[in-house]
């Protein structure tokens, strides 16, 4: 077996660099998706998407709402699996710090 160099991210690091909400940065690819970092603070549209989406809570409290379910609050360290297809929008009353395990092709507003 061979391979590249290993990837190492201070994800505190990143998100102390993050400061407008809803604009995702990359931390990390592995296989087929992509480890995401986003500010969360509002609410954001509601949207679908083709996939699952992870929401990992890093820091902070934020509410997933998702259509026809009950919402899901999150808080450091818990995290929420959107089924694909299912309309959801995280809500943040106060700033969070959210990871997000997304195909390449995500878009942030659904596909």
């Amino acid at each position: 077996m061979s391979g590249g160099e290993p990837v190492v991210v201070d994800v505190d690091a990143v998100a102390a660099g993050v400061t407008e909400p809803w604009r995702p940065v990359d931390l990390a690819t592995a296989n087929d998706a992509i480890l995401r970092l986003a500010r969360l603070h509002g609410e954001f549209p509601w949207h679908p998407h083709d996939e699952d989406e992870l929401f990992l809570c890093w820091s902070g409290r934020f509410v997933v709402e998702m259509e026809g379910r009950p919402a899901v609050e999150l808080s450091a360290g818990r995290l929420c699996v959107v089924p694909r297809g299912v309309r959801h929008r995280p809500v943040a009353g106060e700033p969070a710090v959210a990871l997000l395990l997304e195909r390449p092709e995500t878009r942030q507003h659904g596909n």
